[in-house]
Protein backbone atom coordinates (compact mmCIF):
# COMPACT_ATOMS: atom_id res chain seq x y z
CA UNK A 1 0.00 0.00 0.00
CA UNK A 2 1.50 3.31 -1.23
CA UNK A 3 1.93 5.88 1.74
CA UNK A 4 1.01 9.84 0.71
CA UNK A 5 2.99 12.65 1.60
CA UNK A 6 0.17 13.53 4.38
CA UNK A 7 0.88 9.95 6.08
CA UNK A 8 4.48 10.82 5.58
CA UNK A 9 5.12 13.93 7.56
CA UNK A 10 1.63 13.73 9.75
CA UNK A 11 3.37 13.10 13.13
CA UNK A 12 5.50 15.92 13.11
CA UNK A 13 3.16 18.29 11.47
CA UNK A 14 0.35 17.26 14.42
CA UNK A 15 3.64 18.26 17.00
CA UNK A 16 4.26 21.32 15.23
CA UNK A 17 0.39 22.20 15.36
CA UNK A 18 0.24 21.36 19.25
CA UNK A 19 3.35 23.23 19.66
CA UNK A 20 1.78 26.14 18.46
CA UNK A 21 -0.92 26.04 20.49
CA UNK A 22 0.79 25.12 23.54
CA UNK A 23 2.60 28.61 22.94
CA UNK A 24 -0.40 30.56 22.80
CA UNK A 25 -1.81 28.94 25.85
CA UNK A 26 1.34 29.57 28.39
CA UNK A 27 1.90 33.35 26.84
CA UNK A 28 -1.99 33.94 27.55
CA UNK A 29 -1.51 32.65 30.89
CA UNK A 30 2.14 34.63 31.34
CA UNK A 31 -0.07 37.75 29.94
CA UNK A 32 -2.42 37.50 32.88
CA UNK A 33 -0.26 36.98 35.44
CA UNK A 34 -1.60 39.95 37.37
CA UNK A 35 -5.05 39.79 36.42
CA UNK A 36 -7.07 38.93 39.37
CA UNK A 37 -9.19 35.49 39.40
CA UNK A 38 -7.03 34.11 36.45
CA UNK A 39 -6.82 30.45 36.37
CA UNK A 40 -3.85 29.51 34.11
CA UNK A 41 -4.61 26.37 31.16
CA UNK A 42 -2.49 24.14 29.61
CA UNK A 43 -3.03 21.29 27.49
CA UNK A 44 -1.27 17.82 28.55
CA UNK A 45 0.89 16.97 26.02
CA UNK A 46 1.42 13.22 27.22
CA UNK A 47 -2.46 12.54 26.94
CA UNK A 48 -2.51 13.99 23.48
CA UNK A 49 0.54 12.55 22.29
CA UNK A 50 -0.67 9.06 23.81
CA UNK A 51 -4.04 9.36 21.88
CA UNK A 52 -2.01 10.21 18.51
CA UNK A 53 0.01 7.29 18.80
CA UNK A 54 -3.38 5.21 19.84
CA UNK A 55 -5.08 6.41 16.56
CA UNK A 56 -7.98 7.01 19.47
CA UNK A 57 -8.45 10.65 19.17
CA UNK A 58 -12.19 12.71 19.75
CA UNK A 59 -14.89 10.84 17.88
CA UNK A 60 -16.62 13.86 16.43
CA UNK A 61 -19.88 13.28 13.95
CA UNK A 62 -20.77 16.15 11.75
CA UNK A 63 -24.60 15.96 11.55
CA UNK A 64 -25.23 19.74 10.66
CA UNK A 65 -23.34 21.57 7.54
CA UNK A 66 -22.51 24.14 10.38
CA UNK A 67 -20.75 21.87 12.47
CA UNK A 68 -17.30 21.30 13.44
CA UNK A 69 -15.86 18.88 10.91
CA UNK A 70 -13.84 15.53 12.42
CA UNK A 71 -10.45 16.54 13.07
CA UNK A 72 -11.02 20.03 13.29
CA UNK A 73 -10.28 20.73 16.82
CA UNK A 74 -7.92 23.56 17.70
CA UNK A 75 -6.96 21.58 20.98
CA UNK A 76 -6.22 18.45 19.33
CA UNK A 77 -8.75 16.40 21.33
CA UNK A 78 -7.03 17.44 24.54
CA UNK A 79 -9.15 19.33 26.58
CA UNK A 80 -7.50 22.27 28.56
CA UNK A 81 -6.59 21.62 32.06
CA UNK A 82 -6.46 24.15 34.47
CA UNK A 83 -2.64 24.21 36.64
CA UNK A 84 -2.95 23.72 39.93
CA UNK A 85 -1.10 26.22 41.92
CA UNK A 86 2.08 25.75 44.12
CA UNK A 87 1.74 28.82 46.48
CA UNK A 88 -2.26 30.20 45.96
CA UNK A 89 -2.22 34.35 45.61
CA UNK A 90 -5.04 35.95 47.55
CA UNK A 91 -5.80 37.76 44.13
CA UNK A 92 -7.38 34.32 42.62
CA UNK A 93 -4.76 33.79 40.13
CA UNK A 94 -3.11 31.09 39.65
CA UNK A 95 -0.23 31.87 37.04
CA UNK A 96 3.46 31.07 38.54
CA UNK A 97 5.57 33.26 36.49
CA UNK A 98 8.50 30.93 36.98
CA UNK A 99 6.29 27.74 36.05
CA UNK A 100 5.07 29.00 33.18
CA UNK A 101 8.53 30.59 31.66
CA UNK A 102 10.06 27.12 32.37
CA UNK A 103 6.83 25.26 30.14
CA UNK A 104 7.53 27.87 27.42
CA UNK A 105 10.85 27.03 27.43
CA UNK A 106 10.47 23.54 27.45
CA UNK A 107 7.63 23.52 24.98
CA UNK A 108 10.07 25.98 22.94
CA UNK A 109 13.01 23.00 22.57
CA UNK A 110 9.96 20.56 21.69
CA UNK A 111 8.95 22.59 18.39
CA UNK A 112 12.55 23.10 17.81
CA UNK A 113 13.29 19.46 18.10
CA UNK A 114 10.32 18.57 15.63
CA UNK A 115 11.42 21.38 13.34
CA UNK A 116 14.85 19.84 13.20
CA UNK A 117 13.18 15.91 12.68
CA UNK A 118 10.30 17.49 9.84
CA UNK A 119 13.69 18.59 8.25
CA UNK A 120 15.29 15.43 8.57
CA UNK A 121 12.20 13.67 7.05
CA UNK A 122 12.22 16.03 4.17
CA UNK A 123 15.84 15.99 3.47
CA UNK A 124 15.68 12.43 3.46
CA UNK A 125 12.58 12.09 0.63
CA UNK A 126 14.38 14.89 -1.59
CA UNK A 127 17.38 12.28 -1.40
CA UNK A 128 15.54 9.41 -2.08
CA UNK A 129 13.47 11.31 -5.49
CA UNK A 130 17.11 12.43 -6.49
CA UNK A 131 18.35 8.50 -6.26
CA UNK A 132 21.26 9.19 -3.60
Amino acid sequence: MPITLDQFLAPHSEALRMGARRAELIARNLANADTPNYKARDLDFQSVLSKARNGSGPALSATHTAHLQPGSSGDFGAELLYRIPTLPRLDGNTVDAQLEQAAFAENALRYSASLTFLDGRIKGLKAALRGE
